[in-house]
């Protein structure tokens, strides 16, 4: 786990922390960061940049600059006063925060809690409760979607501690989180949207504080 400013980031897991509450970065997003931190303090050129980040694909200045601007907010990191990404005018990007090292993680949810996980799908609700839920074609997974652009098996979803992770299964068509496809396991939050071939999902979770019950 590395700190800098208000925030945590779990290169492993590829989770980033501000304030102890979960930010959610888009994979392009998440590599860049990646990479500042990596080669930080030095200062790296816009084309090294997207040499690295977009390997192999052409894209404008404007993508490297619309993705550093989601970075800033997911940091906190104003653009006239910026404390974790530097500019450097006419040139690229510099990452300036200190960075330590630590094992420490947001606590996780308290044993009082009572936390509920589903994902709704029309009139359908599918309860998600601790371990693992595949998503897919076949008869036997916990979310069964009938569709010949869905995979057998095609996303799997991880509920652990009141936290829920989806991850694509390779499948053909891929699967969409915020809007984006992903390729590598991504946190969920409340609210988040998912698009399974022709299934728009939407994944919700609820906690509640446990009451003491008055013994009759």
């Amino acid at each position: 786990m590395q700190h800098f400013g208000d925030c945590q980031l779990d290169l492993d897991a590829r989770r980033l922390f501000r304030k102890s509450r979960e930010v959610h970065l888009s994979p392009k997003g998440f590599e860049l960061l990646k990479l500042l931190i990596e080669t930080r303090p030095r200062a790296l050129s816009k084309s090294e940049l997207l040499d690295q980040v977009w390997p192999g694909v052409f894209v404008s200045d404007a993508s490297l600059a619309r993705t550093i601007n989601q970075l800033r907010v997911a940091l906190g990191d104003p653009a006239r006063r910026p404390h974790i990404i530097r500019t450097v005018h006419g040139y690229g990007y510099a990452f300036v925060a200190d960075v330590a090292d630590g094992e420490s993680a947001p606590a996780p949810i308290s044993a009082d809690k009572i936390c509920a996980c589903y994902i709704v799908l029309g009139h359908r609700t599918f309860p998600l409760g601790e371990g693992e839920h595949l998503v897919g074609r076949e008869p036997d997974t916990a979310i069964r979607l009938d569709s010949p652009k869905v995979s057998r098996r095609h996303a799997k979803i991880v509920v652990s501690r009141g936290r829920a992770t989806i991850e694509d299964l390779g499948s053909k068509n891929g699967t969409i989180v915020r809007g984006e496809r992903i390729e590598t396991p991504v946190g969920l939050v409340p609210g988040d949207k998912i698009q399974i071939g022709p299934f728009a999902m939407e994944f919700l979770a609820f906690s509640e504080t446990r009451s003491t019950e008055t013994a009759i």
